[in-house]
């Protein structure tokens, strides 16, 4: 280690926390991999081929010919990337994806932005001002870290048990009088696979006059509200959380993301019009980051086009496979968190200090997913996340299926016992 190097390690915050992530990032095949090619849902990793389990890409539209054709002709006329900050100029894309956002979600207004931690980490503050900011306990740590920095801006920040309406609503009513209130939680958990119970949350919300913000990332694209004619229990047309739950927009921002579902980079917000226009003037994304790149304003178009007229078939699809892996863990006794029935699986090892071992025996068997360490994820919570597509074959679930018998018939997936 040269002279510049050593001076540069003194200076970090080494987080004894993060450990255990340092030594699987170094030893498990399953950290920091270089993907040399892939082939549907399969991977090359050096010269090991594996089904992809750690996608999030639930449609499958990232594979999806018509959604990659779409590209040629808009980067041909605009370029690969128009490189005006939206409050200088927009393509017209934005325009038409927000028109069309709007009318998927049944929303007052939409506002695009190149990512959810851009919006969190410039929205959040602007919402919460001097006032008290309450975020759920186990809410995506980038929720969190926009919390934090709006505490630095002159915010007040608590945090709740998670997915406890009635903790929420003592320290609502402990907030002095005449204070604005922002309610941050997850829509659809990353890790747990499961909802909150948003009705009781938006309730508690009202009743207190706060304001409530949803990071519906992983949800977007998959629930959808509900009708006698839907294909699956996720709901119809993929809209959202909000209008799975049969909830309006009246005191919630709804947030959420092409990026896992739709397979495109682009984040959006709902907000009444007024909020809108005054975000692209507070908003930092809007004023002074570049736009995202003309490939993904037209997956993102394309899209929401193969989503009108089949999305609900894929997600009747995505339902099944998901299904008949829920079905066959819970054939084998093996502990799952998922009561949701979504594509989002976390299954907790026996023996946390197991996860190297566990995360090499799914690399030899050509299984990759997520390893879910500490601190991630709780210690008691250290396991696997295991994510279905609509792009995994039936093969490849039955796959996913048979190691996971392996792994069980060797006791190191927690029991439900």
């Amino acid at each position: 280690m040269n002279e510049a190097d050593r001076i540069t390690r003194a200076h970090l915050h080494r987080d004894p926390r993060l450990n255990d992530l340092e030594r699987l990032r170094v030893s498990s095949p399953m950290y920091d991999a270089v993907v040399e090619e892939i082939n549907g849902r399969r991977i090359r990793i050096g010269r090991h081929w594996l089904t992809d389990f750690a996608s999030c890409n639930y449609l499958g539209f990232d594979l999806d010919p018509e959604i990659i054709a779409s590209v040629h002709e808009p980067v041909r006329r605009w370029g690969t990337h128009p490189s005006w900050s939206r409050f200088l100029a927009s393509p017209r894309a934005y325009l038409q994806i927000e028109e069309e956002l709007t009318d998927l979600l049944g929303a007052p207004d939409t506002l695009a932005l190149p990512t959810i931690t851009l919006i969190h980490m410039s929205v959040i503050p602007i919402l919460a001002g001097q006032g008290a900011v309450f975020v759920d306990a186990r809410a995506h740590k980038s929720i969190y870290d926009a919390c934090t920095y709006a505490r630095g801006l002159g915010a007040t920040l608590h945090r709740f048990r998670a997915d406890d309406p009635c903790h929420l609503q003592e320290l609502l009513r402990a907030t002095p009088p005449r204070t604005s209130r922002l309610v941050c939680l997850d829509g659809l958990n990353s890790m747990t696979g499961n909802l909150p119970d948003l009705t009781t949350f938006a309730r508690v919300c009202r009743e207190n006059d706060a304001l409530l913000y949803i990071d519906d990332a992983h949800g977007f694209g998959i629930l959808g509200e509900r009708h006698p004619g839907e294909t699956s229990p996720y709901g119809a047309t993929g809209n959202s959380i909000v209008r799975y739950t049969n909830l309006t927009y009246d005191n919630l921002i709804l947030v959420a993301g092409f990026s896992k579902a739709y397979s495109s980079m682009l984040a959006f917000l709902t907000a009444p019009s007024w909020l809108k226009d005054h975000l692209k003037v507070t908003a930092p994304p809007y004023a002074y980051s570049g736009p995202v790149p003309t490939a993904s304003l037209a997956t993102a178009l394309a899209g929401l086009d193969v989503n009108r007229r089949r999305g609900d078939q894929v997600r009747a699809d995505l339902h099944r496979k998901t299904n008949h892996v829920i079905q066959h863990l819970h054939t084998l006794g093996v502990n799952t968190s998922n009561t949701s029935g979504t594509p989002i699986l976390q299954l907790p090892l026996a023996d946390r200090h197991q996860l190297g071992h566990v995360g090499q025996l799914l690399f030899d068997h050509g299984i990759y997913v997520t390893l879910a360490a500490y601190p991630g994820v709780p210690r008691d919570q250290v396991g696997l996340r295991i994510q279905i597509t609509a792009a995994n074959t039936d093969a490849e679930i039955d796959l996913l299926n048979q190691t996971l018998t392996t792994l069980a018939d060797r006791n190191l997936l927690r029991t439900t016992d």
